[in-house]
């Protein structure tokens, strides 16, 4: 058996981000950046008003002449002279000569429209955004392999943009192997089970925002494996198969990739997930889970997961764990593997003790072909080799995204 670091370095090493592509920002989201962003306007582009309210010239008493107005999209280049105020709204340009700006709540005008007096006055350069404040032309504000959230995506749009080079996101290929599968919702006869596997990577992909295209279900035969495999290369930028990839004598993606790039069958020192496979068929990587649907999921999160992000231009990284507390015993033997042990939250962070952490139970149904005690889940407990943990020692645990989140003690027991 090899640790899942070496098993994961494998990977990054035959692993690299994809070509570039140009997206419109509104289909950006999620992307990484290909290079650095340089402002091409400054933002805000004009000293403008933060407030509805009035512009003010140089205070010369307690009342202003009223000298028009100006509203966002508009520009006045005539200047405020001492002892006058316009009209603005939020957004608009200032005039020259603005001392500051009055909060329209401040103000109340006099002489049928013709003055304005105030509570209170600014102080100067109050409630006016300055030019460039943010950020000014030429400045750099996204970096190269930056992931583009919403924020990020409002940013470039103000820095003078309406679309973006980023890394391409992969589009992934699922597979199933096994002659013993059916589709779901077809009659079974003896010695048949349904696809679950399919079913559940996808929605995994689909979680993840990631684009997967349905390869089907294929035999045991290696040579038949391959070239279902094969015809689909031109379409989809890696290949996740599950099934077929253990020591025994029909299993067939293991055979079909050796010999190929970067190929290397591995014996993982975790449970559940053990077996693992790597290669290439027409260049197209090929990430070989095994077969039982739990052990799949794993597979998921320690490998494919981190690979479609490095692929789509970040870093090779699985969910970060966080630590919890053992709610009950968490039993195991020593056998020189990590064990994924399906948790679910029975007691949330105590609101009294901000970052205190939560209380996590082991499911009761952890066999890896039992997708029962997986959608009882919310996170993988992470135990190392030995013999478990008692009640109220710590385990990271790995969230699983999908989950949905435990709202009360009360939601969590049942």
């Amino acid at each position: 058996m090899i640790p899942l670091a070496e098993a994961q370095d494998h990977l990054r090493r035959h692993l690299g981000p994809l070509d570039h592509v140009e997206l419109p920002l509104a289909r950006a989201s999620g992307a990484v950046a290909a290079a650095p962003v340089r402002a091409l306007v400054s933002s805000p582009p004009f000293d403008n008003s933060a407030v509805d309210g009035y512009a003010l010239g140089e205070v010369t008493g307690e009342r202003c002449h009223i000298a028009g107005s100006v509203a966002a999209g508009e520009f006045s280049d005539e200047p405020l002279t001492p002892g006058t105020a316009r009209r603005i709204t939020t957004g608009a340009p200032v005039p020259p000569g603005t001392f500051a700006v009055a909060m329209q709540e401040r103000a109340r005008v006099i002489d049928d429209g013709a003055g304005v007096v105030f509570d209170s006055l600014p102080a100067a350069g109050e409630n006016i955004r300055r030019a460039a404040e943010d950020f000014a032309v030429g400045d750099i504000v996204i970096n190269e392999s930056q992931l583009l959230g919403p924020a990020h995506l409002g940013l470039i749009a103000a820095a003078g943009y309406g679309s973006l080079s980023v890394v391409r996101q992969p589009v992934v290929g699922v597979c199933s192997t096994g002659a013993e599968l059916v589709e779901p919702g077809a009659p079974i006869s003896g010695g048949q089970i349904p696809d679950t596997n399919r079913i559940v990577i996808a929605a995994l992909l689909a979680a993840a925002g990631v684009e997967c295209v349905d390869l089907g279900r294929t035999g045991d035969e290696p040579a038949r494996v391959r070239a279902h495999l094969a015809e689909s290369t031109d379409r989809v930028d890696v290949i996740v198969t599950t099934g077929g990839v253990s020591v025994g004598e029909f299993d067939p993606v293991r055979a079909v990739l050796e010999g190929t790039d970067g190929a290397r069958w591995m014996q993982v020192a975790i449970k559940p997930a053990k077996p693992f496979a790597f290669g290439t068929i027409d260049g197209v990587p090929v990430l070989g889970l095994p077969g039982n649907p739990v052990s799949a999921v794993v597979a998921f999160e320690l490998f494919v997961r981190p690979a479609l992000s490095l692929l789509g231009g970040g870093s090779f990284e699985m969910t970060p764990t966080r630590p919890a507390l053992a709610a009950e015993r968490f039993r195991r033997r020593p056998d020189g593997k990590v064990h994924y042990v399906r948790v679910r939250t029975v007691e949330q962070s105590s609101r009294d003790e901000p970052g205190s952490p939560s209380r996590v139970a082991p499911v009761a149904a952890q066999g890896s072909h039992q997708l029962a005690g997986l959608a009882l889940a919310d996170g993988l407990g992470v135990l190392a080799d030995g013999d478990g943990l008692d009640v109220g020692e710590t385990i990271n645990v790995l969230p699983l995204r999908w989950a949905p989140r435990t709202t009360s003690r009360t939601e969590a027991r049942r």
